[in-house]
């Protein structure tokens, strides 16, 4: 995994050093030689939603880098002080304007080369009107048979997808957790 290397501590200013910390860890850390803060560095999370409605998903045309013009759930960081939720839902009303009530978390995807934990939860649509914020080109519902599968933003929106046709299918939603490579 690529890393942008901690350089200077958070406390105080000095210069870091990489190593193991005298205190029993075993993982190499950004440590403080000035005033011992050791400073860990932890994955990001990514949360979105699978909008729905009858037999369509909510797909979002990004309109921001990277994957410039291709399609995605709507999805993105996860903010301090929410929920995963909490931010799946802005993330939904930002991206596409969306009116939707949560429902539950559908799939958990570990991107560990990237260090990102995707969560996506399944969102029931109110209405087939968007209204997309500046992130996103064109919000738009999708059958399964019309999703643009070689034009999905993601390698976590396409597996979130297939398993919720599936899904789907089967007439039962469960939680996915999957590894992606």
């Amino acid at each position: 995994m690529y890393r942008s290397p901690i350089k200077h501590c958070r406390n105080c200013g000095a210069a870091v050093a990489y190593r193991v910390p005298d205190d029993g860890d075993t993982r190499e850390r950004a440590v403080c030689p000035a005033c011992g803060t050791i400073h860990y560095e932890n994955p990001l999370n990514v949360v979105g939603t699978v909008p729905h409605w009858g037999d369509k998903v909510l797909l979002c045309k990004r309109n921001i880098e990277p994957r410039w013009g291709k399609w995605t759930l709507p999805a993105g960081f996860m903010e301090l002080n929410e929920t995963t939720a909490q931010g799946a839902a802005r993330e939904t009303d930002e991206e596409a304007g969306a009116q939707f009530e949560m429902e539950d978390l559908f799939s958990v995807m570990n991107v560990e080369r990237v260090g990102q934990v995707h969560l996506y939860y399944r969102a029931r649509l109110l209405s087939e009107q968007f209204h997309p914020g500046h992130e996103t080109i064109e919000a738009r519902l999708f059958t399964e048979a019309e999703i643009p599968w070689d034009d999905l933003a993601f390698r976590t929106v396409k597996e979130t997808l297939a398993c919720y046709f599936s899904d789907r299918r089967q007439g039962a939603y469960g939680i996915h957790v999957i590894d992606v490579a």
